[in-house]
């Protein structure tokens, strides 16, 4: 019985159409870098596990896919089997059995190239990164186990006009795909101002976990949540007011100013002026798109330390389709102290699904070949040749039906490809040095001599 072809749940085929589509964002987003002034660089699919864990919380951690060892590596094991299991150190087998991990987003690794490469780089360092991550997640609507992230970074430099240049990249991006967005801001120090007040600062990724869900799950599940892990109701009494706060930017910050003063805070005081130059400088110099204060956004992962980012779409319903942060000492976990870094990622599967639904992307995004030769003969089919070699080094798409069969399937092919043109070289045109251009779309029919073709796709031959 034959195999029924499958692929694992939360991953995707990609037909030529969605492929050219999903290219055209790539393309799009790395224009937007490049003129930025980010250079590309690539890292492994797989990373040493040691390097992921404990980097995104450990809710992210329980979201990595782990790659099981094989052959030689698991010799050590074959002298363990039918022993007493308190014989095994768990630790020792965890690591012979699963060492490495597919990697969760490209921040982490792009820490650990930093690191490495240190001696090469100049800093402040900026790059951008179009890979695919993986987290084992379950898949929903606008959620996939495997993923494009589409990410840019400067570090090296603390800098807040870094803070700055992310919102004008959201800003740039967004213009391009003619999405309307909305770019919402908020800054961990705030947040851990926040801890510190509800008498827990040593609870910040507790309450910052708990808060990114606010959205989804509101103010009943962030309290159930944390009364689970152990914090007052008197605590959560100090919290509840931030989430609920409504107003715009100048009184959110008036809001924080007066929670924090007087000492009540130094950390949380801090994140307010951040906030404050970084919102003065994006209402002096201007963008497109609207920027609020969002004093309920957390972003669970736990290496950011300052601004933080996240974008969504005013026109459709999905999650956010980029996000990011300032990240202090990310570097400092691999052993290269005080390397500070702020970077943004667009999530490219989600831009996909905002673009499709909202009939954004352009119609020429899947541009059929513009010309098909069709197949008439060996001796025809050699001259055809030479009239493609001259169209595809003047830029020109072009194509040759590989059978000579009838023209009826030839035209059938040509229609569902959606290529406008076919060119046909018979006796007659042979005998004659012409070529003959049908119009698939008019049904528009002419011969044409050698220079009079070429020039009607403006080639010069």
């Amino acid at each position: 019985m034959a195999q029924k072809p499958s692929i694992p749940k939360g991953t995707r085929d990609f037909n030529p159409v969605e492929a050219s589509r999903r290219n055209y964002i790539f393309d799009t987003i790395r224009m937007v870098f490049k003129e930025f002034g980010y250079a590309p660089i690539e890292t492994p699919a797989m990373e040493n596990l040691s390097t992921l864990l404990g980097k995104y919380g450990e809710e992210g951690d329980r979201l990595l896919f782990k790659i099981l060892n094989s052959g030689d590596s698991l010799a050590p094991l074959a002298g363990k089997v039918g022993s007493d299991p308190s014989d095994i150190d768990s630790n020792a087998l965890s690591l012979m059995i699963c060492d490495k991990g597919l990697r969760y987003d490209l921040t982490v690794p792009f820490a650990r190239f930093v690191v490495q490469r240190q001696n090469e780089l100049t800093f402040p360092f900026k790059r951008y990164q179009i890979q695919p991550v993986w987290r084992a997640d379950r898949p929903q609507k606008g959620r996939y186990r495997e993923f494009f992230q589409c990410d840019a970074d400067v570090i090296g430099s603390d800098s807040l006009y870094n803070e700055f240049e992310m919102v004008q990249l959201v800003d740039a991006v967004f213009s391009r795909f003619d999405i309307r967005v909305l770019l919402k801001i908020n800054n961990r120090k705030v947040l851990a101002g926040i801890a510190e007040i509800m008498g827990y600062p040593d609870r910040l990724i507790d309450i910052t976990v708990a808060m990114d869900k606010f959205d989804k799950n509101g103010l009943e599940g962030v309290r159930q949540e944390l009364l689970e892990k152990g914090i007052t109701p008197e605590g959560l009494s100090r919290l509840e007011p931030l989430l609920l706060f409504k107003g715009i930017t100048v009184s959110k910050i008036a809001f924080l100013t007066r929670l924090f003063e007087d000492g009540a805070s130094d950390i949380g005081m801090k994140g307010v002026e951040e906030m404050k130059w970084l919102f003065s400088l994006i209402e002096q110099v201007g963008v497109s798109h609207p920027v609020e204060l969002d004093l309920s956004l957390a972003r669970g992962l736990n290496y950011y330390t300052g601004s933080i980012f996240e974008v969504k779409a005013q026109d459709f319903a999905i999650g956010s389709i980029c996000g990011g942060g300032r990240y202090d000492d990310l570097t400092g976990i691999f052993g290269l102290k005080n390397m500070s870094g702020v970077g943004i990622s667009f999530g490219a599967d989600r831009i996909y699904d905002v673009l499709l639904g909202l009939d954004k992307f352009p119609q020429e995004v899947m541009e059929a070949p513009r010309i098909v030769f069709f197949n008439m003969g060996e001796k025809e089919v050699a001259e055809a040749l030479g009239y493609m070699k001259v169209l595809r080094n003047a830029g020109i798409a072009c194509e040759l039906y590989p059978e000579a069969v009838k023209l009826k399937k030839q035209f059938d092919y040509a229609a569902r490809k959606g290529i406008r043109n076919a060119a046909i070289i018979g006796e007659k045109e042979m005998e004659n040095k012409q070529v003959t251009l049908k119009d698939l779309v008019s049904g528009d029919q002419q011969t044409l001599d050698p220079q009079d073709f070429f020039n009607m796709f403006g080639v010069l031959a």
